[in-house]
């Protein structure tokens, strides 16, 4: 079954939408990729938010990775495409409020989303990436898209 775009919308837009979709969910492919080579080490820093008990914040540790994984694919094939976005902003609106949260108690944490290369910004560009992230997936959520999820 073929989708029209809207008449406002024109290839150009659709290409742009497109772009958007592969590139943050090439993002959250590797962010999950790092994670689930340290679950461990992302575990201790589901710990620094001091929000949760440690058997819990491990068990994320080993399954929020797969979900990151999972959903960025979706996002880039899509395939169950609206799902995947869905996820993800949950994920980073949780996410958000959870650091704001943090440094509010005067916490020092350090997210380790994308590994050692993430570790050295400050909290003002964490906050600002991922407002940058969070506004690309309401984005996407706002774009008419051909998904290929199964009927």
């Amino acid at each position: 079954m073929e989708t029209s775009n809207p008449p406002s919308q024109g290839y150009g837009a659709n290409l742009f939408g497109t772009l958007i979709a592969v590139v943050v969910g090439a993002l959250f492919v590797y962010a999950g990729a790092v994670k689930v080579l340290d679950p461990v080490g992302f575990a201790g820093d589901i710990e620094n938010y001091k929000m949760m008990p440690w058997p819990i914040g491990v068990r994320l540790a080993f399954y929020l990775p797969w979900l990151e994984i999972l959903c960025g694919l979706a996002l880039i094939t899509r395939f169950l495409y609206r799902g995947g976005v869905l996820i993800l902003t949950a994920l980073m609106a949780v996410f958000v409020v959870a650091t704001i949260v943090a440094k509010a108690r005067g916490l020092d944490i350090s997210c380790g989303c994308f590994g050692h290369a993430s570790k050295y910004l400050s909290f003002a560009w964490h906050l600002a990436l991922d407002f940058v992230l969070l506004g690309a997936l309401l984005f996407l959520w706002r774009t008419p898209h051909e998904s290929r999820a199964p009927e």
